[in-house]
């Protein structure tokens, strides 16, 4: 039931921001979805398959099972549901981002990591093209975080909810309006937030690594409000793999064991 839910909401937020894009785009692009939404959604898909059949559900069942055993942080005191939801949200959000600054520090994880970067358009398809082994790397990640806090199990799957929700959202090729947008990034990671995160210029690429809200940024000073660029101009993925004419389906599965890395 639990992953039903997700998939239920992911499809309707993915299906929004793509009709959103469609009618309104921020930007216009140029290569067309036909070249590259094959590719995103078969990494989706194919990582879809590879958790549904080997972990899926597990955080779920971790936050579960650390409450029934009392293990981790949150099951050690007497707090109230409604508070230990939200601590859990706002833990698992400072674990998501730790994760994505040191997936990008760290040469290693930045292998894997690369492939979402390789995208020279950004749009909602963006969201969901990640490596395998780094989305199995990430769920491990995740479990140990979720027994460490001691995650509440309701808000483990709201949570899983928001995320998705919002790197889909951040993700998008959307008009917001720039007063809307304005209000919203002093809570949210936006369109025009995130999209900074995905440029070319080095300092930009190395900013705006929040998911979901924005108060990690700011706090740890990796905010970066606007691009050297305009937003409608600004070159999008890394310099080293501008030509997508070779990164089919199965190249890019290949791309971490290749010593091509400049990050």
């Amino acid at each position: 039931m639990e992953s039903l839910i997700r998939l239920s909401v992911a499809l309707g937020i993915f299906t929004l921001m793509v009709c959103w894009e469609y009618f309104s785009p921020r930007r216009q692009q140029k290569t067309s979805r036909i070249k590259r939404w094959p590719i995103n959604i078969g990494l989706a898909v194919f990582n879809m398959l590879i958790m549904r059949f080997t972990v899926g559900g597990i955080a779920y069942l971790s936050a579960v099972n650390a409450g029934e055993q009392s293990w981790g942080l949150l099951n050690q005191f007497p707090i109230p549901n409604g508070l230990s939801i939200v601590v859990t949200i706002l833990l698992l959000d400072l674990a998501i981002y730790c994760q994505h600054v040191i997936s990008h520090k760290w040469k290693l994880l930045w292998r894997l990591h690369q492939i979402h970067h390789t995208d020279i358009e950004i749009d909602a398809s963006t969201a969901v093209r990640f490596h395998p082994l780094e989305i199995i790397i990430s769920m491990v990640y995740k479990v140990a975080v979720i027994y460490i806090i001691g995650a509440n199990p309701l808000a483990v799957i709201a949570f899983e909810i928001m995320l998705n929700a919002t790197a889909t959202f951040n993700h998008s090729n959307i008009n917001l309006p720039l007063k809307v947008d304005k209000i919203l990034r002093w809570v949210l990671i936006t369109p025009d937030v995130h999209r900074i995160h995905h440029s070319t210029v080095r300092s930009e690429t190395d900013s705006n690594y929040g998911f979901s809200i924005s108060l990690w940024d700011r706090m740890f000073k990796t905010y970066t409000a606007e691009p050297e660029e305009t937003q409608t101009t600004l070159d999008i993925g890394l310099p080293e793999y501008r030509d997508q004419q070779e990164l089919g389906f199965f190249q890019l599965l290949l791309i971490p064991f290749k010593t091509v890395n400049k990050k």
